[in-house]
This record gives C-alpha cells, sequence and structure tokens, in this order.
C-alpha cells in the first residue's frame, strides 16, 4: 500500500497547535483523580472532533477523563481487532500554561530565536538532535513554557489517522479502538481504562521521542516517601536534645550510591532519583524515585532504602524515620515477549514506511506497562518529539506525518492477520 504522507502535513500540524494551547498539566500528590481538572478541556475538544469526524461508538468517561473511539472493521472476513492510546496530561515539570506555539519552516541548522524579547534562544550546540531536521519544520514554543509534544504529538497523529480512514472508505481496515486517558505523566497507567469498553486483545501506547523507535520493556518502578520527624530547641541549650531532620535528611541522602543516580546510569542500568526534599529542624519529608529494569536488582533497591532507615533509627531513636515504598509499575517485557506478533508487525510498518526500526529500553514508564499487566499487551511506539518536558521542546512536522503513516501500515498488517 503506498501512502503520500504529505496529505496529512496540515491536519497534524494545526491539531499540536491547538492542542498545545490548552492547558493539561497532570499534578503530583493532588489527592484527585484525575489530578488536575483541566485535562477535561482537551478531552472534551477530542470528544466533539471524533463525533464531527465520524468516529463510531465516541464515548467520554467525564468522572475518570477518558474518551474512547472506534472505527469500525470494513471487512467481509472477522479479524481481531488493534489498539492505540495516548495521554492528555503534559508534565509539571515545567511551566504549561499559555503555550505559544509556532511553526519554523525549513529548519537551517542554526540557532533558533524563541523568544526576542526575553532573549531566549535554543542553541544548535547544546542540541545534538536538531541537526537531524536540517530542512524539515519544526514546531516549537516561546521558551517560557513546553510544548507537551509529549504526547499531544501523539493525539495529532491519532486523530489524523482517524480521519485519513473516514476520508477513504474504500481502504480495508480491521476495527480500531482509540483511547485518550489522562495523568500519564504521574504514574497514572491508564488505571481507569474501561477494558470491557475498550475491545482489542492488543494496543499500542504511543509516546516517546525518536521517529522509529519503539519500546517493549520498561523499568520496574516504585516511589518512596521518607518522613523525618526532628526536634526543635534554642541552639543556646541544643546540645543533647536537638534532632535536626534536615541533617537527618542530609544523611538519608548520603546513603544513597552515587553512582546510581541518572545523572551516572544508562542504558538497562537502574537508579534512585531525588525528585524533592522539603526540610526544617521539625520536620523534613523526601520523595524519590526506585528504577530498574532487572525484578531481583529492583527489590534489592527497595530493601537498600528501608535497611537506610532502620539504620538512622537505630541512631536517632525509633519512629524518627518512616518510609512509605509504593510499586507504580513492571517491566512489561514479560507480557510483551508472550505475543511477539505484535513487535513484527510494528517493526515491518516501521520498515515499510522507509525507517530503521530501533528497540530501545524505555528509561521511563508508560501506561501500557501497567495496561499489559491487566491483561492488555501495549508495547510503545514513539510519538517522534524531542526535548520533552522543558521549555526547549520541539516536534517535527514530519515526524508526526511519517507517524500516521506507520500506523496505517500496521492496520494494515492486522487487517491480513489471520
Amino acid at each position: 500500500m503506498i501512502i503520500d504522507n504529505r496529505e496529512f502535513y496540515d491536519s497534524v500540524a494545526e491539531r499540536l497547535m491547538r492542542y498545545a494551547r490548552i492547558d493539561t498539566q497532570s499534578q503530583p500528590f493532588a489527592g484527585s483523580w484525575p489530578t488536575t481538572a483541566k485535562q477535561r478541556d482537551l478531552a472534551k475538544v477530542l470528544y466533539d472532533e471524533m463525533i464531527e469526524i465520524g468516529v463510531s461508538d465516541v464515548f467520554y468517561d467525564y468522572d475518570h477523563c477518558v474518551v474512547y473511539g472506534k472505527l469500525p472493521s470494513n471487512l467481509n472476513e472477522e479479524r481481531d481487532a488493534v489498539g492505540f492510546l495516548a495521554h492528555l496530561d503534559t508534565a509539571p515539570d515545567a511551566p504549561g500554561k499559555d503555550c505559544r506555539p509556532w511553526l519554523l519552516k525549513n529548519y537551517d541548522g542554526k540557532d533558533i530565536v524563541l523568544n526576542k524579547e526575553k532573549s531566549i534562544v535554543m542553541k544548535a550546540s547544546d542540541y545534538a538532535n536538531l541537526r537531524n531536521y536540517v530542512g524539515q519544520d519544526l514546531i516549537l514554543t516561546d521558551g517560557t513554557t513546553l510544548l507537551g509534544g509529549d504526547d499531544k504529538a501523539a493525539i495529532a497523529v491519532i486523530m489524523t489517522m482517524l480521519e485519513y480512514y473516514q476520508k477513504h472508505p474504500e481502504i480495508r481496515h480491521c476495527e480500531v479502538d482509540v483511547a485518550f486517558t489522562p495523568d500519564e505523566e504521574v504514574a497514572g497507567n491508564a488505571r481507569d481504562l474501561d477494558l470491557g469498553r475498550f475491545g482489542p486483545k492488543t494496543a499500542y501506547t504511543i509516546d516517546c521521542d525518536h521517529l522509529g523507535y519503539y519500546q517493549d520493556e520498561t523499568f520496574n518502578a516504585a516511589q518512596a516517601v521518607i518522613d523525618i520527624t526532628g526536634l526543635s530547641v534554642h541552639t543556646a541549650t541544643a546540645k543533647g536534645i536537638m534532632i535536626n531532620a534536615v541533617d537527618i535528611a542530609s544523611q538519608f541522602m548520603s546513603m544513597l550510591p552515587k553512582e546510581q543516580k541518572p545523572q551516572y546510569t544508562s542504558g538497562t542500568e537502574g537508579f534512585y532519583h531525588v525528585i524533592s526534599c522539603q526540610a526544617t529542624c521539625e520536620k523534613a519529608r523526601i520523595v524519590l524515585n526506585i528504577r530498574d529494569f532487572d525484578e531481583n536488582e529492583f527489590n534489592n533497591k527497595k530493601q537498600h532504602i528501608i535497611k537506610c532507615v532502620r539504620s538512622l533509627n537505630d541512631e536517632y531513636g525509633k519512629d524518627t524515620v518512616s518510609c512509605t515504598i509504593t510499586d507504580q509499575y513492571r517491566n512489561m517485557k514479560s507480557v510483551i515477549d508472550k505475543v511477539p506478533f505484535m513487535i513484527e508487525y510494528l517493526r515491518n510498518a516501521i520498515e515499510d514506511s522507509g525507517i530503521a526500526p530501533v528497540c530501545e529500553p524505555f528509561r521511563g514508564g508508560t501506561d501500557g506497562a501497567g495496561l499489559s499487566f491487566r491483561g492488555l499487551p501495549c508495547p510503545n511506539l514513539s510519538a517522534g518529539y524531542e526535548n520533552a518536558h522543558g521549555r526547549f521542546e520541539y516536534v517535527p512536522v514530519q515526524n508526526m506525518m511519517k507517524n500516521v503513516e506507520i500506523l496505517i501500515k500496521l492496520i494494515g498488517y492486522y487487517s491480513r492477520k489471520e
């Protein structure tokens, strides 16, 4: 099947810039689900847009902020359905409100002035991947917010794919189900996706950078919260009495292996990552992520945290330090390996689109990790954005065009599957 992906240019570019203007940042430790009500703003847009396109079985679960849609099969013979998922939220790591996306055509390989007024420049020397996109068209921000291509580039691709099939009813295809879920950036794991409503036995998330890359394994992941109770006494009479929670927090962090931190690891090496530390003399709280691809090493890391807490309590007194460790998601490889045709079809679709497929263990998580262990095998296809979670994020329009092509070719393999 020959696809002229130039047909997708205007659709994916317009969609991403329109979606990017909608602030959908999620919020950790919000105490509600979804963690931010504003994610519903994009959910409603997608609900209305799918109805306008002519997608079937469109449903908006307002309470859980999940949107569903379906392209019924137009085949004469029965074939398995395939599903695609993307997340509504953007990362809380950088400002997201008042995003001002703009299109730079025919990038020349030089530094990019994002904001002349504020002297914000994306230097080509700082971002080596820019050299891969000389001559292409980039969607960027004004340097004051993230773009949200993670994961709105994927949403634009899925919506354009749906539109393509509605415009070309002559193209034969199996059933295609799509869903958009909240709070992936705060380990939501698509937990409220209704697998009774979302019917396929297999699906793919679209979420990560580097066009043509796919992931069939992720970290095992947990988050630890360390609470420290100190005792404040006037410094004039503090000797032998004061217990400084700031000092204990610092001591705890020094007990983490220095070489096992994100900035010193790569590939399949695990790590401890302190993401926040708030401390006064009387109270301190440390939040850290624990990550490892190997399950035994993952469990060893959790045990190390517990041993550190016990050691500090032995030194400073019982219950001075407490620890809560919460598992977030697991390495999905053990599930994906049981359905090898999923990766075979995906690799073929990428190759058929003129790209060399690259499998890369994902040093992070996707909603697919959680879904895989709920019975829906769900590897990940990269969405093609760059510099995610930061103010220098950008998305090449040509990457999105190519991803639409990949999805259509992938659906073609499912449509021919016996």
